[in-house]
């Protein structure tokens, strides 16, 4: 019987599954998706979970290739030297190349109060515990989300639609991704739904009691619910196992998403740091850079060189409640442009285009699945050339402080 390459992805969100699936390509590979959750989590919908909009999960059958076999298990530490994982039921499972996909979750906040009064939004977890305590404070509850970015306000829309009275508060800019054109249509809609925006540097949050957010301008904004958006961080795997990381956590690679330390190691998604100049945290990114996993490690099977990594952005596109939604363009480089869909006049067009976002990332993983190799981004969509730039960039930076 033939030797078949044993490869483990840990990590089944976006990444993960595009990575597992794209791994079916050849015969001779075995693949196993070790995953904390029975089922796929879509994440971009979890303010939806939160709201009781959507239920935002996914059968992995669907989204999985049938030769990939789903472990739900977690992993508590990876020996690289041995190729081997150890899972917190203490079995172990051995690998010959490893893909790295945990992804991220929302970063433990350090204000005094949040960790015991606010309500984090990151993960199935966190939305299914926010869930109930929305519901036991009533439809038209006070609830202050602190955090400006998408997630920010996307639940900020979703539960003002639904009736409650919301404050967002901003700590500096509404939308800090957007251009000022597409930031305007957001605040807009967001007024037309009845959310109070606090911005500006006095909007930054420096306590959060049981039933108020303190502002570092001496104001109090009353709370019966306050959920937490501000930021995100990455799983410490890595860093626990002894790979390097960035500060943040995330596993360094080379520009091929291969580990510094280890070339057996292959990252995908929002946990891995290529050349220290991590991609956004996004499933628009998580899905190039799955299958960009996933053909390194083919590339390496087959013994050819690797390609470095091309990660093409079209934009980011929000729902602002069922009705509403906005599409902020962006250059190949992930920077926004002066155009967007949304507004008064595009707002139903916006609400359509993101349904249709959710709906397709969820489709592109099932095309995956079925056709393995299918789902590719022209690299004319990507920046190699601004990728270069920064990279050049990174390097006399570091040169600098070497000599200083």
């Amino acid at each position: 019987m033939s030797h078949r390459t044993q490869v483990v992805v840990v990590g089944g969100g976006y990444a993960g599954v595009m990575a597992a699936n794209r791994l079916t390509t050849r015969d001779d590979v075995a693949v196993t998706l070790v995953n904390s959750r029975p089922t796929f989590v879509e994440r971009i919908r979890l303010h939806q979970r939160a709201a009781g909009t959507h239920d935002a999960v996914v059968d992995y059958r669907s989204v999985l290739a049938d030769r990939v076999r789903l472990e739900v298990a977690t992993v508590e530490r990876i020996d690289a030297p041995a190729r081997r994982l150890t899972l917190a039921d203490g079995a172990t499972l051995g690998y010959d190349y490893l893909v790295y996909a945990v992804g991220s979750s929302s970063a433990a906040p350090t204000v005094p109060g949040a960790a015991d009064h606010a309500f984090a939004l990151g993960s199935l977890e966190e939305a299914d515990r926010l869930a109930p305590e929305l519901a036991a404070a009533g439809p038209t509850s006070r609830v202050t989300v602190v955090g400006a970015g998408p997630t920010g306000i996307e639940v900020a829309s979703e539960l003002a639609e639904q009736g409650r009275a919301v404050t967002l508060v901003c700590g500096d800019v509404l939308g800090p991704y957007l251009h000022p054109k597409g930031r305007a249509a957001v605040a807009a809609q967001l007024a037309r739904l009845g959310v109070t925006v606090l911005e500006g540097p006095g909007a930054t949050v420096t306590a959060v009691t049981a039933d108020a957010v303190q502002l570092l301008d001496g104001r109090d904004v009353p709370s019966d619910v306050t959920i937490w958006t501000a930021g995100f961080t990455v799983p410490d795997l890595a860093a626990r196992s002894g790979l390097s990381t960035d500060a943040v956590g995330r596993l360094r690679t080379d520009e091929t998403l291969t580990s510094v330390d280890d070339d057996r190691i292959v990252a995908a998604g929002d946990a891995g740091a290529p050349s220290d100049l991590p991609f956004r945290m996004s499933c628009q990114a998580a899905g190039q850079l799955g299958g960009a996993a996933a053909d390194t490690v083919l590339a390496r099977l087959a013994g050819t060189e690797p390609a470095p990594v091309a990660v093409g952005f079209l934009g980011q596109c929000l729902s602002l409640g069922r009705g509403a939604g906005l599409f902020q363009f962006a250059g190949r480089d992930d920077v926004p442009v002066p155009v967007f869909l949304g507004g008064r006049l595009g707002a139903r067009p916006g609400a359509w285009l993101k349904e249709l976002v959710c709906k397709s990332t969820v489709m592109g993983l099932t095309w995956e699945a079925r056709r393995p190799g299918i789902v590719r981004y022209p690299r004319a969509f990507a920046g190699p050339r601004r990728r270069e730039a920064l990279r050049r960039q990174e390097a006399e930076a570091r040169d600098v402080a070497a000599v200083r």
